[in-house]
């Protein structure tokens, strides 16, 4: 007797993509990620008997690679939600670093780059967009982080705009100066 449910969940195999950056034979470097199935372990398909592997550069479509021609393949692990969120309350947490600025920049840089992350990762642009947990998770996280960069940066450029003005003003004048003035 056939075995139909085994044959219509082969097809359905749900695919993963898998983040990594592959070095080929003639030094070209391709960013992207390995389509595998849910169920195997990137290793065991890496190593597999296929002589092929189902590729997907980032912002390009699905191919396939050589193994032969493959030199090297660096997987790229980001970091999921509760790894950012440990990293807002540590050293770890550098908001030049998350809003992509150098230390000595401007006002206007900061305030640049701050509207230009928060427009990409902005929650309603994935209102409508069925996403993993995981997915959503980190984008929620990823916006608290910028957010709470911009809050550093700006809470630590008006603190030392306004220290100055309070060291000038007097704290106590006499009445005799009061009288003058």
């Amino acid at each position: 007797m056939f075995e139909r449910n085994r044959v219509d969940n082969m097809a359905q195999a749900q695919q993963v993509g898998v983040p990594a950056e592959v070095s080929l034979d003639d030094g070209t470097v391709l960013k992207g990620r390995f389509l595998v199935s849910a169920s195997r372990p990137v290793y065991e398909v890496l190593n597999g008997p296929a002589p092929f592997l189902e590729f997907q550069e980032y912002g390009g479509e699905a191919s396939l690679i050589a193994k032969t021609t493959i030199r090297a393949i660096k997987l790229v692990n980001a970091p999921n939600a509760q790894q950012l969120r440990a990293g807002t309350r540590g050293e770890a947490f550098d908001p030049h670093q998350i809003l992509g600025v150098t230390a000595d920049a401007t006002e206007d840089e900061v305030r640049k780059a701050y509207h230009e992350l928060a427009k990409v990762y902005h929650p309603d642009r994935y209102a409508t967009a069925i996403l993993p947990a995981e997915v959503r998770d980190y984008l929620a996280v990823t916006v608290r982080r910028i957010n709470l960069a911009f809050q550093a940066l700006n809470r630590a450029r008006i603190d030392t705009s306004q220290r100055p003005a309070a060291r000038s003003a007097a704290v106590y004048t006499s009445p005799a100066t009061r009288a003058r003035a």
